[in-house]
């Protein structure tokens, strides 16, 4: 990114056009990224026990806590669990203390939940954590396969780049492998809408038929890898004829023909794969199946092919660098590894320790956290991330910590749900303020600058853990005035003893020694970075050589297996959770956005039409999901592109956002045996209407404070540009509220003027301190609420400023007279709405390009453009078909 400042503050980004990895684009969460910044809901100050506090009072009882609790229960007491949203150096100095100096091995990061299974697959295939691919392949191949991926949701940019290089290229096809039909199938050639879970069988069964059709390598398998015999007895052993996976996976049977016959027979294939294929309970398997396809093709190692395992978070893989996971060490050793425990041991010079270095892996996310419950670990610093969101079985992981004796939290915003339950928190510094790098999904190392001085008493995670080092007594191995230093000490580790046949492709020693002004100026680079290739390297095993101590590839046999939680006839429904378009994680930071808040304003559950109409739902309808952890509320979304006895609900909302919305509470904290990542995909849930007996909406002024009552089954916070909104539903106990006694009793300033509707059952109504608006209330469903950015703004009129009579009245309407509804946001990068596009596309706009032309949506991040065309062919259809609208509708699954 380019960012562009104004005494001080940024006003606005733009995506950096000199940089390989976006080549200038951005998703609207990047272009949003200055309007989730500033002061507001900022953690600016340090708290021990509740209590504010000094930086030295802060520094010392951490010290003095955590050196405590291991004198008296041992180095395993003590944990950390980081965040892929640290930066490389802060990663790096947190795994030195913990694993280094402190001797617990229990160190574990919430990449373990997004793509744990990716790294254990890769190093059982290929010996190492490294990814073969770069973003160029996805221009130079012949097919792309995308498997539990949205790409167009979850990563835009990527998802514009592959759709830019397919029209550049119209030969080559794009294969969608996913449970639902999401944005990212309106590029497709070939759609298949598996089973949930029948990810391996389907991989399983292409391996077979490779080989039953002679359409394996045979060459490559003899020189380069080992292990086909045996993965291949093991597909083999289920029924691989088409019918019988077919069904198995709930494809059509000529459709999967289609897919086999493409794999097959193109050399330059990628798979992309996500969390659809690692939150699993078997994830490090499927991920296994899909290299033992490119193995046994040959098809790793060239252009245009390799399993490309993309990541979540902007520095996942810079936290694999270092030995952000349990089982790592540093530097992508292991503590299995003959001698790695020894070599990182004399390079941070740790002999003399007691305890030393741990001599085995520690806990994973999950695991750790019982730990915690079960009092083995007494003491955790978590660092930049929400686990009592995020995790598994929401609910338990918050009550855990609320029993912990020492719980330390360094975070950048005040409203992370997990501060609620610590003892010690520390103002982090955020986005624009770190300075250092991250590595992204294609190896590729990029520096963070830091633009703006920390806000309030913030201070860099690397900087406050040196503190706490020199207060331990470890003052002499962490003496990093800088990150340059922290970044060089990495580098030089990354090449320490790295040679001979059991190499380690990761491997930056090219960048150590770099001054503080060349690493301020350091380029973007893809390792391996060394002094044979300085310019770091784009794709891995290009000689066929692999990390292994024979250097060859494994091919490794898979035995497919279905999700562990189990439906039932209480639980009759599979749960997928995932992202949405514009949000990100527990929304801590994107909740603050005004316009990352318009496409997907509420938490929601996406509902088959005939699983809606067994349960008796209608869409917009408030519904509640149960699961064995818990309840989730939110809105039914009826649509077609779920499959029926599944649900979608979304991963984001929290305790600041909404009240039961937390998914992950429905999520059991199951995992898989080998990788320990989360089945986050297979949730059983019941699925019933959420009884209310009203619907409110309640806008109020940013400054006036407001909790839901009791009496609010529902509520979801929305964030205005100048105010905030509140959705509300309340009980059926309280169908008879008198709204304007409660509004004179609840909010501070009583009730100015109102309307009442009893033949459609609403009412509106306002109050003014003097001539400024503090709130505005609705009574009725959502549905019937104005366009509402008339009225957002007339909450920034100043507090001295009075609203004129005749705008007073209009206020109660919501809008101003004759004023256009824009209706539900499509494009939320220039606020464009589906009104505004439906009356664009009945005007003659009949493409993308001309909506674009003439409204700008579309043309910025691109991530809208499903929509704009599902819009388009839902318009024209109606134009020239007024009575094909339902017949489309039904048939828009299938036909993909």
């Amino acid at each position: 990114m380019t960012v562009q400042l104004e005494r001080g503050k940024m006003v606005g980004v733009a995506g950096d056009r000199q940089h390989p990895a976006n080549e200038g684009r951005l998703c609207v969460k990047g272009s949003a990224l200055h309007e989730t910044l500033g002061e507001r809901g900022r953690l600016k100050h340090p708290r021990v026990d509740g209590e504010l506090v000094s930086w030295t009072a802060a520094l010392d009882a951490v010290a003095s806590r955590l050196e405590t609790t291991r004198s008296e229960f041992g180095a395993g007491s003590v944990a950390a669990y980081l965040s892929g949203q640290l930066l490389t150096e802060d990663y790096y100095v947190a795994n030195k203390l913990f694993k280094g100096f402190l001797g617990t091995p229990h160190v574990d990061t919430n990449s373990r939940l997004c793509m744990a299974s990716a790294v254990a697959a890769y190093k059982r295939a290929f010996g190492a954590d490294a990814v073969p691919c770069c973003y160029e392949d996805l221009e130079c191949a012949e097919l792309v396969v995308l498997v539990g991926s949205n790409l167009a949701w979850n990563h835009p940019v990527l998802y514009q780049r592959l759709k830019a290089a397919k029209q550049r290229n119209p030969l080559m096809r794009i294969v969608v492998i996913d449970p639902r039909v999401t944005d990212t199938c309106e590029m497709a050639d070939l759609y298949l809408g598996i089973a949930p879970g029948s990810d391996a069988r389907l991989f399983n069964a292409l391996l077979s038929w490779m080989a039953i059709t002679g359409q394996v390598d045979s060459r490559y398998l003899e020189r380069h890898t080992s292990g086909f015999a045996e993965a291949l007895a093991a597909a083999q052993a289920d029924d691989v004829s088409l019918e019988s996976v077919a069904a198995e996976c709930g494809v059509d049977p000529e459709r999967l023909e289609t897919f086999y016959y493409w794999f097959a027979s193109q050399l330059h294939v990628v798979t992309l794969y996500s969390q659809g294929i690692n939150q699993s309970s078997s994830g490090t398997d499927k991920c296994q199946a899909i290299i033992n396809c490119h193995l046994a093709g040959g098809k790793l190692g060239l252009p245009g092919a390799g399993p490309f395992s993309i990541t979540g978070q902007p520095n996942a893989m810079g936290g694999r660098e270092v030995g952000g996971l349990a089982n790592q060490l540093a530097a992508h050793m292991d503590y299995h590894t003959p001698g790695a425990i020894d070599r990182v041991t004399r390079f941070w010079r740790t002999e003399a320790l007691t305890p030393t270095l741990p001599d085995g892996p520690g806990l994973k996310a999950v695991e750790l956290f019982d730990a915690i419950e079960r009092g083995e670990i007494r003491a955790v610093w978590i660092m930049a991330t929400n686990p009592v969101v995020s995790l598994p079985d929401a609910a338990r992981i918050k009550r855990i910590l609320a029993r912990c004796p020492l719980v330390i939290v360094s975070d950048c915003m005040a409203n992370a749900e997990v501060l609620d339950v610590a003892d010690i928190v520390m103002p982090a510094t955020g986005w624009a303020e770190k300075d250092g790098t991250v590595t992204n999904s294609e190896r590729c190392i990029s520096r963070q600058r830091g633009l703006l001085p920390p806000l309030g008493e913030a201070r860099h995670d690397w900087a406050i853990m040196t503190a706490v080092a020199a207060r331990l007594g470890y003052a002499e191995a962490f003496t990093y005035a800088h990150p340059s230093e922290i970044f060089d000490e990495h580098a030089r580790l990354s090449g320490f003893e790295n040679a001979g046949d059991g190499f380690r492709p990761f491997d930056i020693s090219g960048l150590a020694g770099l001054t503080r002004e060349a690493y301020d100026a350091l380029a973007p680079t893809q390792w391996p970075v060394t002094a044979h290739a300085p310019n770091g390297t784009s794709r891995l095993f290009e000689d066929g050589r692999f990390a292994t101590p024979d250097g060859r590839a494994r091919l490794l046999p898979v035995r497919p297996s279905v999700p562990q939680q189990s439906l039932s006839a209480r639980y009759p429904l599979r749960l997928n959770t995932g992202r949405v378009r514009d949000q990100w994680h527990t929304m801590t930071r994107t909740g603050r956005a005004t316009r990352l808040m318009t496409h997907r304003a509420e938490p929601f559950v996406e509902i088959h039409p005939l699983d809606a109409e067994t349960f008796g739902i209608v869409d917009r309808q408030l519904v509640e999901l149960e699961g064995a952890g818990g309840c989730f509320r939110g809105r039914a979304r009826v649509v077609t592109s779920q499959r029926p006895g599944e649900l979608f609900a979304p991963m984001h909302w929290n305790a600041a956002f909404s009240g039961d919305a937390k998914v992950n509470t429905l999520v059991a904290p199951i995992t898989d045996p080998i990788s320990g990542q989360p089945e986050s995909k297979h949730g059983a849930v019941s699925l019933k209407p959420l009884k209310t007996a009203w619907e409110a909406t309640l806008i109020v002024a940013d400054d006036v404070s407001f909790s839901p009552d009791l009496d609010c089954v529902y509520w979801a916070k929305i964030g205005l540009e100048h105010a905030q909104r509140w959705q509300l539903g309340g009980a059926p106990r309280e169908a008879d509220r008198d709204w304007l006694s409660w509004a004179n009793a609840n909010l501070p300033v009583g009730v100015s003027q109102w309307s009442r509707d009893d033949a459609r059952g609403r009412l509106r109504a306002s109050g003014f301190d003097g001539g400024r608006l503090c709130w505005w209330l609705m009574v009725g469903p959502p549905e019937a609420l104005p366009a509402l950015d008339w009225l957002d703004a007339c909450f920034a009129r100043e507090r001295e400023a009075t609203l004129a009579p005749f705008i007073r009245r209009r206020v109660l309407a919501g809008c101003e007279s004759g004023a256009a509804d824009v209706g539900a946001i499509v494009c939320s990068c220039h606020q464009v709405g589906r009104n505004a596009i439906v009356e664009a596309i009945r005007g003659g706009d009949h493409s993308v390009e001309a909506l674009g032309a003439r409204l700008a949506c579309g043309t910025q991040c691109g991530s809208c453009q499903p929509e704009l065309k599902a819009l388009l062919e839902e318009q024209l259809t109606e134009l020239t078909e007024p009575d094909a609208r339902t017949q489309r509708e039904e048939n828009r699954h299938a036909s993909l």
